[in-house]
């Protein structure tokens, strides 16, 4: 199959609430838990990116998630020529748009793969700001993003994280400060708010927060987004990034399960 080169970014104008699916790679060449198996890494993406689609999804957003422990610097050619090959064939299979999160915090490499790739959105970690992560500390260097961007693929839509999960903010940075400065000053296309790790709930509060600071802005939920909670949120997201509770079971390792997808795209109202 050909690529469709027609992906668009007017993804918030077509939906309602927007779901976008993740496809967490297995394991990456050079990573520590890299099998040898390439063609099961490009299998397995192709196979979840399928379920999305079947089940609803609009979008997808492809991560380097096997590669743990991840590096706060840029990732390795290895790494970014592994995405390119696993987001072209995941293009070349499904008629959804596709992003890319390049771990931890890699925006260039996100901004190639999309080049490349035709992708249609980046999601960026730390995006302004510094935060304290697992991997030390992280600053943020939405200067060279933003420029980069307007080099190699202007047409793609940086969704950045506020207070980004498994990561602290260093002083006393509120959240509603953060939002606004992300919106702002980092010129972000959309905003995104999670909790405290993968899988966990976001916190409705802190989604409050940042809607009121910025009640302009595309407000996208990260992470613990289930078919239970989802109608907690909806007054309030304006779309949705799903990994874990769309998995056979809820659980990480597995499988998607293109009927979870199918039932919390009708929660959503698709």
């Amino acid at each position: 199959m050909k690529m469709n080169p027609t992906r668009t970014n007017h993804l918030f104008a077509k939906h309602r609430k927007l779901l976008i699916g993740v496809v967490h790679l297995k394991p990456l060449p050079g990573s520590p838990r890299w099998g040898g198996d390439f063609a099961a890494v490009i299998n397995s993406a192709v196979a979840d990116a399928s379920r999305y689609e079947s089940g609803g999804a609009h979008a997808l957003i492809i991560e380097n998630f096997g590669d743990v422990p991840f590096t706060k610097g840029n990732v390795g050619p290895e790494t970014v020529a592994a995405m390119a090959a696993a987001g072209r064939a995941v293009a070349e299979n499904t008629k959804l748009p596709i992003g890319f999160n390049v771990l931890r915090n890699d925006a260039s490499a996100a901004l190639a793969l999309c080049a490349a790739c035709h992708g249609s959105f980046i999601r960026v970690n730390v995006h302004s700001g510094a935060m304290l992560t697992d991997q030390g500390l992280i600053e943020s260097n939405a200067f060279e993003t933003l420029r980069y961007r307007k080099r190699i693929c202007p047409g793609a839509l940086i969704f950045a994280d506020v207070h980004v999960k498994h990561a602290v903010p260093l002083g006393n940075w509120t959240l509603e400060a953060a939002a606004r400065d992300t919106l702002e000053r980092g010129l972000a296309d959309a905003l995104i708010v999670s909790g405290a790790g993968t899988g966990l709930p976001t916190n409705a509060g802190d989604l409050e927060l940042v809607r009121a600071a910025c009640p302009s802005a595309k407000v996208l939920l990260g992470s613990g987004v289930s078919f239970s909670n989802v109608g907690d949120y909806l007054h309030l997201a304006d779309g949705f990034i799903v990994g874990t509770s769309l998995k056979v079971g809820g659980k990480v390792p597995n499988a998607v399960d293109p009927k979870r997808v199918a039932a919390l795209a009708k929660k959503l109202g698709i």
